[in-house]
């Protein structure tokens, strides 16, 4: 199951694909698979009840994420891992929230860096103490990230 559409200007796609063992998700703005991210949760662990749509559900203090492959672009390491604690929420309350259902998540994000994120890295890089490196998102950041979510959600149905 997959969608495209353009979000700030930029075609992005998203794919999931359901595999016995496991869920594949990928989201592209370059027209690859980028960094490869596990996500996964102990069966015991109960889900905080979905919130009113359009909210997002909670992501689960008690995720385990695993790098596999790649990295993420410089000063983009803690948004990819909120991409993919987000998607993995989403589709196990999608999946039912009751626990019956808890496979892992393997998400492939391939983002283009946006200018925002940019800025960012650099002053991180410098060491800003002030900040200590970590800036609000900007508008166009939440937009993307509000985008990529609801393309996941439309994916599942």
């Amino acid at each position: 199951m997959q969608t495209a559409r353009s979000i700030n200007g930029i075609h992005t796609e998203v794919l999931v694909q359901s595999y016995g063992d496991r869920i594949l998700v990928l989201v592209t703005q370059l027209g690859k698979v980028g960094c490869l991210i596990h996500a996964s949760i102990p069966a015991a662990t109960p889900l905080l009840p979905p919130l009113a749509p359009p909210a997002l559900p909670p992501i689960p203090p008690a995720i385990a994420l695993t790098p596999l492959l790649g990295q993420p672009p410089s000063g983009m390491q803690t948004v990819y891992n909120l991409y993919a604690s987000q998607i993995a929420a989403i589709l196990w309350t999608f999946e039912g929230g009751d626990g019956s259902s808890r496979r892992p998540v393997v998400v492939g994000l391939a983002l283009k860096k946006s200018k925002a994120a940019a800025d960012s890295a650099l002053v991180a890089d410098v060491g800003d103490e002030e900040t200590g490196g970590a800036e609000e998102a900007s508008e166009e950041d939440r937009e993307l990230f509000r985008g990529v979510m609801e393309m996941v959600k439309e994916v599942l149905g």
